[in-house]
């Protein structure tokens, strides 16, 4: 009886200590990793982040790239970090998402191991085919891969990544036969489907928009759930066959075990910026869509990715050891 008497007193003497942290935070240096090299639309929502956080609070936050194994590494490293606030993650589809059933030995778990603050953007995914197609129209490329099953093959960023189960996705929702050509990564995927090697890629927008502006690809359809800014007039996979989402999203985690007050001020902080007009303007002109979810929003945002996207990866066969 006299320990647990010591035990309670001592937690109760921290307790003030405890609250104090959690009031006076941030008091130093954040880190937001993002598991994957510099540029892109995901690092770039991070610094657009990083920077309005420290113009409020006043102190550096830093945004730190640690790439590998589809997002893995860096999210790995967060979810072993201190739970204090002072390092986060902006995960992914891949990373938070798809990973967790496409690889057959995860570090972390998506779920048990993070707490989701925010969803801070997504990144419409867009269909798009050589010129030298002859379908103008979703329905029309349908038809084509109908008549001639296996002729056309398609150009994914790699094995699991979303530009490739996105494809499976409509192969399944369209009852078509298109083959697979994985490649390493945007940059080698897109040069190959413009010189026609590959004749047809589901690739992010802010990728294909200026090759499709330029006439060098044909958009055919959108993967998101509703029609983009930047191609009012493009329809949605989603118009033909009803429910089909297939964007990259991102949004930042902590590790789990953050203390809430410390998450609430996060998210609250996140949603803020999500909200400021330069902020928007932005992520628009990046081919992005700013959100800004609360934590439940998020959250249940994540666990409908996931097992949304556990069917795609088992119906494919994809698997990465």
């Amino acid at each position: 009886m006299k320990l647990r008497r010591h035990l309670a007193a001592a937690l109760l003497a921290c307790l003030p200590l405890i609250a104090a942290a959690q009031g006076d935070f941030p008091n130093k240096a954040i880190r937001i990793v993002v598991p994957f090299p510099p540029g892109g639309a995901t690092d770039a929502a991070a610094r657009l982040v990083a920077t309005k956080m420290s113009e409020k609070w006043g102190q550096p936050v830093v945004v730190d790239n640690r790439a590998g194994a589809g997002g893995n590494v860096g999210s790995d490293l967060v979810a072993k970090s201190a739970p204090d606030g002072y390092t986060l993650v902006m995960g992914v589809t891949g990373s938070h998402a798809i990973n967790t059933s496409l690889y057959s030995r995860m570090p972390y778990d998506p779920v048990a191991d993070f707490v989701a603050i925010s969803q801070v953007a997504v990144v419409p995914n867009v269909l798009v085919v050589h010129p030298s197609v002859p379908a103008q129209s979703l329905a029309e490329l349908v038809a084509l891969a109908k008549r001639e099953p296996g002729k056309l093959n398609y150009a994914s960023l790699g094995n699991g990544t979303a530009a490739h189960l996105g494809m499976e996705m409509l192969k399944s929702a369209a009852g078509i036969d298109i083959a697979h050509v994985p490649y390493k990564g945007s940059a080698p995927a897109v040069s190959d489907l413009l010189a026609g090697q590959v004749q047809v890629m589901v690739d992010g927008l802010p990728s294909a928009l200026p090759h499709v502006k330029a006439g060098k690809l044909r958009a055919i359809a959108l993967t998101s759930l509703h029609r983009a800014p930047a191609l009012p007039d493009l329809p949605t996979i989603a118009e033909t066959y009803p429910g089909f989402y297939a964007d990259a999203w991102s949004g930042l985690f902590a590790p789990k075990g953050t203390p809430q007050a410390v998450v609430d001020k996060l998210s609250a902080e996140v949603q803020r910026i999500l909200q400021m007009p330069e902020v928007r303007e932005k992520l628009v002109a990046l081919g992005a869509e700013p959100v800004g979810s609360t934590q439940a929003e998020f959250n249940a945002h994540v666990r409908r990715e996931i097992d949304k996207w556990a069917r795609v990866v088992k119906a494919s066969g994809a698997r990465v050891d």
